[in-house]
């Protein structure tokens, strides 16, 4: 036979585990333990049962796909196939996909994903869209054969009939999660004004398609407002706190998406009896006003209100006549005045006195010293009556 290298030996111990296909696609339930989240995003740990044990790689790819955070204790079904680490030769399972096993570790999923996305701000209130009071088409994604679309349209025709728009929708299942998104953002497209999304009730298994990171992104990035129903009134989903309005039960989101028609017949009733008293009222309320005032203005009393507002006019005519010629005597004597300290500071009287101004012939710049003329410079003196054009003979410091 032959001897092997260490390198050889597990080199075909690996060729017999990977060419075995019961070994390459293999469920196996356990607890986790040991459990090392590598900087370079492998996860290592150890699966265990009460008798045996089993070392585990799950490389980076593969946990992105995973719904939940795996933890120390956490017992899970794990799908992979066995390998071979052959640098140590250790026997490993290689994981291709990891769920929670039982009620309890569901739970934990549940809650780790609910805490993340109230983290990621995916329940506030400020984003939830009202509904509208009186939708004229509804969407609804359901089973087509379940009860609860039979809940939904029942209640409907009874309160508040509307076109109602059903896409098909697989709520259980592997692939139920992709086709409650599918549906959403189908119905999205379709023109309806709210949307219910739901199911009958169920175990936490049952329902975990609304617990899926995937539908409650959808709902959140819905455009159109999104009711939520999913199993009883008890049972509570992802959907129920990322949808814009929870409802216990599909038949309670039917009643919530429309109003009811009986109800508003009263209301329509109520209001024409209102608006029917309102309108006498009014009527009777002017009715009078309109008495009171022709009692107020008959003919009698017209005529003697225009004779007392005409003398009011000539009077104040009168008043407005004589305030306006004492006014004008005011101002004439006061611009009388004026015109008088005018003149007694003015040139052309002081020119009357018998005094005269010397200005240059070409610009009438008047001469105001003996420095502004020269020797044979043509000048001009203005006089009361014109002007006398005369020459510079010549200048003296001496006063007349």
């Amino acid at each position: 036979m032959g001897i092997y290298t260490v390198s050889q030996l597990n080199d075909y111990v690996k060729h017999l585990l990977k060419s075995d296909p019961m070994l390459n696609q293999i469920w196996v339930r356990g607890e986790i333990s040991n459990l090392t989240k590598h900087g370079s995003g492998h996860y290592y740990f150890t699966l265990k049962d009460k008798g045996s044990q089993i070392s585990c790689v799950s490389f980076r790819s593969t946990n992105r796909s995973f719904k939940f955070d795996p933890e120390s204790t956490m017992r899970v079904l794990i799908f992979g196939s066995l390998d071979v680490y052959t640098v140590r030769g250790q026997y490993q399972l290689r994981v291709l996909d990891m769920r929670p096993d039982g009620i309890g570790e569901l739970y934990k999923a549940y809650e780790q994903l609910r805490t993340r996305l109230q983290d990621e701000g995916l329940f506030e209130v400020s984003h939830k869209r009202p509904v509208p009071r009186y939708p004229l088409k509804i969407g609804v994604a359901t089973s087509p054969t379940g009860a609860a679309v039979h809940d939904i349209l029942n209640v409907l025709k009874r309160r508040y009939p509307v076109d109602v728009l059903l896409s098909p929708t697989i709520v259980q299942g592997e692939i139920s999660s992709a086709s409650i998104v599918c549906s959403i953002e189908k119905l999205n497209r379709a023109d309806v004004d709210v949307i219910i999304l739901g199911r009958g009730g169920g175990s936490l298994e049952d329902l975990w398609s609304f617990n899926e990171e995937s539908v409650a992104r959808a709902i959140y990035g819905s455009s159109v407002p999104i009711i939520s129903a999913v199993g009883h009134e008890t049972d509570y989903t992802i959907a129920d706190f990322t949808a814009d309005l929870r409802a216990p039960t599909p038949s309670v989101a039917a009643e919530l998406a429309v109003p009811d028609s009986a109800d508003l017949e009263r209301h329509i009733l109520s209001l024409s009896s209102r608006m029917e008293r309102a309108a006498m009222r009014n009527i009777s309320d002017y009715s009078e006003r309109l008495h009171h005032l022709c009692s107020r203005i008959g003919p009698e009393k017209l005529n003697d209100f225009l004779r007392q507002n005409l003398q009011r006019v000539d009077e104040l005519s009168l008043r407005m006549e004589r305030l306006s010629g004492r006014t004008i005597e005011s101002k004439r004597s006061l611009l009388g005045n004026l015109s008088g300290r005018l003149n007694a500071v003015s040139p052309l009287k002081t020119l009357e006195r018998g005094y005269g101004i010397a200005v240059r012939t070409d610009d009438r710049e008047i001469i105001r010293s003996t420095g502004d003329v020269s020797e044979g410079d043509d000048l001009g003196v203005l006089v009361s009556d014109g002007m006398i054009l005369c020459s510079v003979k010549g200048t003296s410091d001496e006063h007349v």
